[in-house]
């Protein structure tokens, strides 16, 4: 459809060249259609709006579905609502599928009516729109209609969405079809999706492929991702290559990302680079981070002998739970003489964080639902919180090797209640084999997490 300002490098109608307007004018006078929408079309480039609206009014009164089309658009930048919605509908009921677009569009987000809208998208979906078959799909997904999102998924897919082929991977994952999963995501990646590149990392690391993970990391990182730049951070990191691991967690840390601030400040640190970690610490302190915090204090000491500004970077850390600068503070005011102070933190610090490393496959399983669960204005589940809890599970049955009865095993060793830990090996189990349940809400996830803690503390392992 041609749009009024000359974008679209082909339009219904010839563009009038300024030699033409005496004759566009007789013509459009005369009740031509064709010459009242290429004379509206040549004051609109001119920027006379109301002559531009005036000459497509009678063309479209006349027939003309591209001047009814402009009409639409005029007045949503100029005019009213009311008669942008009128002009679209007239536009779309004779078949402009790009009217019916901007009118469902105009219908859902302004209006606030979803069964018009939805409407007007299924006929411009059926039509050949990509756009209104994704918008479809995604308001299929919101009333719970989960099959026919499926399907206009699928169709926006078809004609190139990638995004929507980025989505019906998470839908299949959500059903535990992960070979469907990774079909979706490894078209959207052959589309250059930088999400799907790097979803596609984390299913292949969560099923023990390493070198294939790492190989969909690189295709997201050469997008700038900064979960795979953080990924391959990670990597680098295990293999002792400390000058790469730096590289890739700052193109990480650069994009806000505190926990990857706190590791680029690690690796500064092991590289001999206290101007580095300086700078990496600090930022991610003061954006309230407080492994970073407790790490820039310790650095501040060490390499500058800055008690104070230690003190201070630990006590930020300590009252945001961070139980190792809890005891650091505790021991730098013993011996500053402080020793009411000293008491308070000494004898109650906050109760020791997972400081842990998790196994790769059982953290990848914790990103991926963490993003599944925060799809679509969905409150995403913690990968911190996640990870300490596939990992804890992982850390108190090492030493069983036959798990036939592992929850009585637990039960019986930590003395918690057979109910606590079924909910823990419930939640673990839906984390591990997504569609074997829904998905844990954040209470539970809270609700698990303290019984994970506490088996820790029962069991002497942290």
């Amino acid at each position: 459809m041609a749009w009024w300002q000359g974008e679209v490098a082909a339009p219904a109608v010839p563009a009038p060249r300024v030699g033409d307007e005496p004759e566009l004018l007789q013509a459009a006078q005369a009740g031509d259609p064709q010459a009242a929408h290429r004379l509206g079309r040549l004051c609109a480039q001119r920027g006379d709006r109301s002559a531009a609206r005036h000459w497509w009014e009678r063309a479209a009164v006349a027939g003309n579905v591209d001047s009814a089309y402009n009409l639409g658009i005029w007045h949503e930048k100029h005019g009213s609502l009311e008669e942008a919605v009128s002009w679209y509908e007239r536009a779309a009921g004779r078949g402009d599928v790009e009217a019916a677009v901007n009118l469902a569009t105009l219908l859902l987000e302004q209006r606030g009516d979803p069964d018009a809208a939805r409407g007007w998208f299924e006929r411009a979906a059926r039509s050949g729109s990509r756009a209104a078959a994704r918008r479809l799909a995604l308001i299929c997904e919101d009333a719970g209609e989960l099959p026919a999102a499926r399907q206009w998924h699928r169709r926006a897919a078809g004609e190139g969405d990638h995004a929507s082929a980025h989505d019906l991977g998470f839908l299949a994952y959500a059903c535990g079809d992960e070979a469907e999963t990774a079909r979706w995501w490894e078209h959207a990646t052959r589309g250059g999706h930088a999400d799907s590149a790097y979803h596609l990392g984390l299913l292949l690391q969560a099923g023990r492929d390493p070198e294939s993970a790492e190989a969909y990391y690189r295709l997201a990182a050469t997008s700038d991702h900064p979960g795979a730049a953080s990924q391959l951070g990670g990597i680098a990191l295990s293999r002792g290559d400390l000058r790469t691991a730096r590289a890739w967690y700052e193109r990480a840390a650069n994009a806000g990302r505190l926990g990857d601030q706190r590791m680029a400040g690690f690796v500064c640190v092991e590289l001999g680079d206290p101007a580095g970690a300086s700078h990496w610490f600090g930022r991610a302190a003061a954006a309230g981070d407080p492994g970073s915090a407790f790490g820039f204090g310790l650095l501040l000491i060490a390499e500058y002998g800055d008690l104070a500004a230690g003190r201070h970077w630990f006590r930020v850390a300590a009252l945001a739970g961070h139980h190792h600068a809890a005891v650091e503070l505790g021991g730098l005011l013993s011996a500053a003489g402080e020793f009411a102070e000293a008491e308070r933190w000494l004898s109650h610090p906050p109760p020791p964080g997972w400081d842990r490393v998790t196994e790769p496959e059982l953290a990848a399983r914790a990103e991926l639902a963490a993003a599944a669960t925060g799809r679509r204005g969905g409150v995403a589940l913690a990968v911190h919180e996640l990870s300490e809890l596939l990992g804890t599970w992982d850390l108190v049955t090492r030493p069983l090797r036959d798990h036939t009865d592992v929850v009585r095993w637990l039960v019986e060793r930590s003395g918690l209640h057979a109910s606590a830990i079924e909910h823990f090996a419930s939640v673990r189990g839906t984390l591990l084999r997504p569609g074997s349940s829904p998905w844990p809400s954040q209470g539970e996830v809270e609700h698990v997490l303290a019984t994970a803690r506490d088996l820790r503390r029962r069991l002497g392992v942290r």
